[in-house]
């Protein structure tokens, strides 16, 4: 018969071997991980900083350009007499643009 510190030692190193298998496991899953997520990042076509400042850029050239589209559509609602909504109807820019 084996004795109580045969069995539990016994029992510990079946945890541990357990463990390592699992740590095994685990640490092959994250370098997976970590390699998918490396491909994926090979297959953007631009670094993700550089694609927001070209966006928050192309906000601004949009919004002075907006902004210069309306002051014209004022003046012209101004030489007319009439409202810079009616003139925005007759140019084709809708009441959300």
């Amino acid at each position: 018969m084996a004795s109580p510190n045969t069995d539990s030692t016994s029992q510990r190193e079946k945890k541990l071997t357990s463990l390592r298998a699992n740590i095994a496991s685990l640490e092959s899953q994250t370098a997976e991980i970590e390699s998918q997520i490396t491909e994926a990042k090979s297959k953007l076509k631009h670094d993700p900083t550089a694609t927001v400042q070209r966006h928050i850029r192309l906000l601004h050239e949009y919004n002075e350009i907006k902004d210069i589209g309306q002051g014209l559509m004022g003046i012209i609602a101004d030489a007319r007499g009439s409202r810079q909504i009616e003139v925005q109807r007759e140019f084709g820019v809708a009441d959300k643009d």
